[in-house]
């Protein structure tokens, strides 16, 4: 029935946007606007880049960024874009054209990439920091190594914040279900000549919703606070020289990622309430004994200067971050164990409640780059980068639901290095014909130092005690390039290609709360051919953009997750071959009238005959084939990669009509994927067949004010997320409807 909605939804976009609809003389108002990105770290037409890129911006960034989301709302809103998480806000896992990471370590590399106003965050809970107060979101898929680094053989989350000298100064504030508050501003000026300031908050809250049966008397779980705020000032020295600085931190209370035990029924995919098979699966609802809560501290001071040197500006770009995390969850996500008089929902073998911490979380980059200040011709663009990262992470086991003092206390100290580079040149023809290419010398070095001081959990258990401290380091060195052409057909319509060279460095896991002996994965290459066309038609008022790809990836990093043992592995998938295409089209088909649509397809395939994973500890059906003699081994070579959905489709709609001295609008955005598989082995449970997540805001607007009721996931669909394998049929699921109103003063 979903398919049925998305194609009939897709064919009203298709249709309402075909020639009829463009017969009459275009005016200002029905033009579409000019896209600026920075994906090539200059201001350009999106229209003239050769790259695959979807920004995200205007009513749709300001209608999936409201009610309390995070950065996790973002997913599905362009074409080839996942995301998920198993600790929730503060931990977000992006996919790119299938290609991205379910290991949930704290050190986990991810292949995509988030930068922050050109600044690489590299560790997981840096990329949970909160989208406000934007410019706007770019999301460059396939590989970017040559002008930014490594780890992005997938692409990259770009996000721009609002500069001081912008001026669009705001405040707005929402309620909505669950007493969901989101409050935001950004307000900046001119603090004397030649010096600009700008201040953004943003505070996010929701009351614990979800009632825990276990503890009755109170909802307890689900709730809340999220703060950020950042500060830039910004000096205008001279009409070459630009400084600016910039802090901004975060701070969250809230509860872990909540884990519901046996919501899949045996031999489906089926979500299940607590009273099992035959009762319906209720999202407010659980019984969990553990304790729960997580909490994250993130502060950043930045500094950038600018100077144009008349040819070529000098941009350098220096940035420390730091964050420390507390989490504690239910694993198993029920009461009671097969030991104990009562246990539920459904069977718990045993009780499992865990603990990660960093204590400390250290990253530095400095960035130096020179770029030509030409159009047209020869340009260029060359410098160097540097990221030094110091991260400390504990891990603890509980013998008990409400234990405070840890059986288990594992340890890890990790520092990384890395170090590259690069160079681009370009050549615009008379012709328009533009060429370019780059290369990047990547070097990498990481050293993990790991024990488990404390185990004092009974033996039958089969921990086998302390882990003595050990020492694993990997390091690798590796050039990456691009080259890439544009063919301007016409001035409305672009042809482009582009091979990319991405890259990966080598990882090491070690987390040795469950094991003995730290794994390791080697870095990964990808090779990605892509080509395309990007038209602006219909005078002005049809954007059309169709990319089709094809990439190769050797020593694909993978993550066995969980499984019988209960231990996260690193391993090399010999290949993995991926194939698809991303369409996208905006329209403006009548004054007041704006539609977009976006459409993706992701074929991939794990090429490797060797490639076996322990299946599921809890009591899945697996579907491939068991390696002989070794029973709960399984083959993974021809899966599709986990989290890595055929179909994302997404679509927006929205009219405005003058009424007064402002217009009221209604807007609606829409996003689906296809089937996921939650882990490298498939299996009939841990998987969901779809999911399609819908918003509605209607309002009323001046220059000045904006009021407006809006409703997110207004269709209330109950998807599965994502799961834990190792106890029981444990799921996770997506949020829950929200109705709200908003009110937004400009000035």
């Amino acid at each position: 029935m979903r398919t049925k909605l998305l194609l009939s939804l897709s064919a009203i976009a298709v249709a309402a946007t075909s020639a009829p609809a463009f017969a009459q003389a275009a005016t200002d108002e029905t033009r579409l606007d000019e896209i600026i990105v920075t994906a090539q770290r200059r201001e350009e037409n999106l229209q003239d880049v050769p790259v695959s890129v979807a920004t995200l911006g205007g009513d749709t960034l300001a209608a999936v960024s409201g009610a309390g989301a995070d950065i996790r709302a973002l997913s599905g809103r362009v074409p080839s874009l996942n995301i998920e998480s198993s600790f929730g806000r503060t931990f977000p896992r992006f996919y790119i054209r299938g290609l991205g990471n379910t290991d949930f370590d704290l050190n986990a590399s991810q292949p995509v990439s988030l930068v922050y106003d050109d600044v690489v965050l590299e560790n997981p809970i840096l990329k949970g920091f909160p989208v406000f107060d934007l410019d706007r979101v770019e999301v460059l898929r396939g590989p970017q190594g040559t002008l930014f680094g490594r780890n992005t053989p997938a692409g990259i989350v770009k996000f721009d914040t609002a500069k001081p000298t912008s001026k669009n100064n705001f405040v707005k504030a929402s309620w909505g279900s669950f007493n969901t508050i989101n409050a935001e501003a950004g307000v900046g000026g001119e603090l004397a000549e030649g010096i600009t300031a700008r201040a953004s908050v943003l505070y996010q809250r929701r009351d614990d919703w979800v009632d825990n049966l276990d503890q009755p008397g109170s909802k307890n779980l689900e709730g809340f606070k999220d703060f950020a705020a950042r500060l830039q000032i910004q000096a205008d020295l001279s009409d070459a020289l630009m400084i600016r600085a910039v802090g901004q931190i975060r701070d969250f209370d809230g509860t872990a990622r909540l884990f519901r035990a046996n919501a899949f029924a045996k031999g489906s995919n089926k979500l299940i309430g607590l009273g099992g098979p035959t009762t319906a699966f209720r999202r407010d609802q659980v019984r969990a004994d553990g304790l729960n809560f997580q909490n994250l501290r993130n502060y950043n001071l930045g500094l950038t200067a600018e100077y144009d040197a008349g040819p070529l500006t000098i941009t350098s770009v220096t940035s420390y971050w730091n964050g420390n995390l507390q989490s504690r969850g239910d694993i198993d996500g029920g009461f009671g164990n097969a030991f104990a008089p009562t246990m539920g929902p459904g069977v718990i073998p045993f009780s499992a409640q865990s603990q990660d911490n960093v204590p400390s979380l250290d990253q530095f980059t400095q960035e130096l780059r020179f770029a030509s200040n030409n159009k047209g011709g020869l340009g260029y663009q060359f410098g160097l980068f540097y990221l030094s990262e110091k991260l400390d992470i504990t891990s603890f086991d509980f013998g008990a639901p409400t234990d405070t003092t840890p059986a288990a206390i594992a340890t890890q100290r990790q520092d990384s290095d890395a170090w590259g580079l690069f160079g681009s040149l370009s050549y615009e023809f008379e012709s328009g014909v533009t060429v370019q290419g780059g290369v990047r010398y990547n070097d990498d070095k990481r050293k993990m130092v790991a024990g488990r001081p404390t185990d004092t959990r009974p033996g039958f258990l089969g921990f086998g005690g302390p882990v003595a401290t050990v020492t694993t380091k990997v390091g690798d060195n590796v050039v990456t390039w691009d080259l890439a052409a544009s063919y301007p057909v016409s001035d409305d319509v672009n042809l482009f290609a582009r091979v990319a060279k991405g890259y990966r460095a080598p990882s090491i896991q070690a987390r040795l709360a469950f094991g003995r002996t730290p794994s390791v994965a080697q870095s990964e290459t990808t090779m990605s051919y892509e080509a395309g066309v990007k038209s602006t038609l219909a005078d002005g008022k049809l954007r059309f953009n169709l990319t089709g790809f094809y990439f190769s990836t050797d020593n694909l990093q993978l993550t066995a997750v969980g499984g019988a043992s209960n231990f996260t592995t690193l391993l090399n998938a010999k290949k993995v071959d991926g194939y698809g295409f991303e369409a996208e089209v905006e329209a403006k088909p009548a004054q007041g009238l704006s539609l977009a649509a976006g459409l993706s397809y992701n074929h991939n395939e794990i090429k490797d005959p060797n490639a076996y994973v322990a299946g599921c500890g809890a009591n899945c059906t697996v579907t491939n084939r068991q390696r002989t003699g070794s029973p709960g081994i399984f083959s993974i070579n021809g899966n599709q990669l986990p989290q890595s959905p055929r179909w994302i489709a997404n679509w927006t709609a929205g009219y405005a009509a003058p009424v007064g001295d402002g217009e009221a609008y209604v807007f609606t955005d829409w996003a689906y994927r296809s089937k996921v598989q939650f882990f490298l082995y498939n299996s009939v449970e841990f998987s969901d067949d779809n999911m399609l997540e819908g918003g509605l805001r209607i309002g009323y607007r001046t220059d000045k004010f904006d009021l407006a009721a809006y409703a997110r996931n207004i269709t209330n669909d109950v998807s599965a997320v994502s799961g834990i394998d190792f106890n029981n049929l444990t799921a996770m699921v997506n949020e829950p409807r929200v109705f709200g109103i908003e009110a937004a003063i400009k000035f």
